[in-house]
């Protein structure tokens, strides 16, 4: 309900495509820095759900209050909150998924995840619009994202049921000691490694991974440039709405055959492919300036989240060992993560000097020069 809204808004604040492209930027980096944290921390504990109940509870109570702000520093200080909630939750989320699906299903579980995500956020849009259209303002619709907010961790406390892992086994003559035992704890487990050693043992086809997937996220930065690209060209912002709703729906049905193709043909090739068809979408968007053709590449946009989504998610679970599962799925999203800063603010600062157009042919660019780098990662 509010991200569409939120680029129109922060401009009756009197924030540019720079202030967005910082607000978002250092949101994602802010929430990339907890993902590794609640991933280090997921692997020690022996439940994850707490902290996605944890993170979820804390997005839902800062997101709506942005229909409160009278000046961008506040959307930028709720919108940080916001992101420390996904960064929690977001981790050790993915694991639990990987902990349950065959490792020849992972592409077609993840593929469903996202999904039934995109689903979801299909109807807040569509809520968005139809309360601006019954003649509810902006700030409104933004407080009333607190009731889905409430029924999301009333559905986690409730519906949500984890089976408790089984400690690590001990390696091979190894004897439990007292130090080496935490209190209660009746049955051996080994301390996780300190963080140099950890990124260490996910091994160089991981770490060539991550490589390529941040430099890709210097292309790609927020999906928020689509909706003011949008919005400039003068689509009205309950028709935004409306367009982003419908991408969700162009998303959701292309993450759930994405998924089950990634299983088939390998997460290095759809990856591949998503990264070509951003390429060609973002340089169409810099060189179409007709509003007709401005919503057909941007429908065309949500075919990539197909070709991407799941094939990211699939290709992590299967290079990183399960116990540090967590850490693996914590430092994938902090590659995103920390990429969208210096990508937004390139981004938006480019739009500022020198156009639209301008800014999209190089993130089309990136986006290529990324593909050289994900040759080297082994094959899913």
């Amino acid at each position: 309900m509010i991200f569409p809204l939120l680029p129109a808004f922060l401009a009756v604040l009197g924030a540019g495509p720079q202030i967005l492209g910082l607000i978002e930027g250092l949101g994602e980096a802010t929430a990339a820095a907890f993902k590794i944290l609640s991933g280090r921390w997921t692997d020690r504990a022996r439940r994850r759900k707490p902290l996605v109940l944890f993170g979820y509870g804390l997005a839902g109570c800062a997101r709506p209050l942005i229909g409160l702000a009278t000046i961008w520093p506040t959307v930028l200080a709720l919108r940080f909150l916001d992101r420390i909630g996904k960064g929690l939750r977001t981790s050790p989320r993915d694991a639990l998924i990987a902990d349950v699906s065959e490792p020849g299903a992972r592409g077609a579980a993840f593929g469903l995840h996202r999904a039934l995500d995109h689903t979801g956020a299909v109807l807040g849009p569509l809520a968005a619009a139809a309360l601006l259209g019954a003649g509810l303002g902006v700030r409104s619709v933004m407080l009333l994202a607190a009731v889905p907010a409430a029924l999301v961790l009333f559905l986690l406390a409730a519906g949500v049921r984890e089976r408790p892992r089984a400690p690590t086994p001990p390696p091979p003559g190894a004897r439990p000691t007292d130090e080496s035992r935490p209190p209660g704890r009746t049955s051996w487990q080994a301390p996780p490694p300190p963080f140099p050693a950890s990124l260490g043992g996910l091994g160089a086809p991981f770490r060539r991974l991550l490589l390529a997937l941040f430099l890709f996220t210097l292309a790609r930065s927020t999906d928020a440039f689509l909706i003011l690209r949008l919005h400039e060209a003068g689509v009205a912002l309950r028709d935004v709405t409306l367009l982003w709703a419908l991408l969700s729906l162009v998303r959701a049905a292309s993450t759930a055959w994405g998924g089950a193709l990634t299983d088939r043909f390998g997460a290095r090739a759809m990856l591949s492919c998503g990264w070509v068809w951003f390429a060609a979408v973002y340089a169409g968007l810099a060189l179409v300036s007709g509003t007709a053709g401005l919503i057909a590449l941007f429908f065309a946009f949500g075919l990539h989240s197909g070709f991407v989504e799941p094939a990211e998610r699939a290709w992590v679970a299967a290079l990183a060992p399960e116990r540090m599962r967590g850490f693996a799925y914590g430092l994938f999203h902090a590659a995103v993560g920390l990429g969208a800063l210096p990508g937004g603010l390139l981004f938006g600062a480019i739009w500022a000097l020198a156009g639209a157009p301008a800014a999209f042919l190089a993130a089309a660019g990136l986006a290529c020069a990324a593909l050289l780098f994900l040759r080297r990662v082994p094959q899913l």
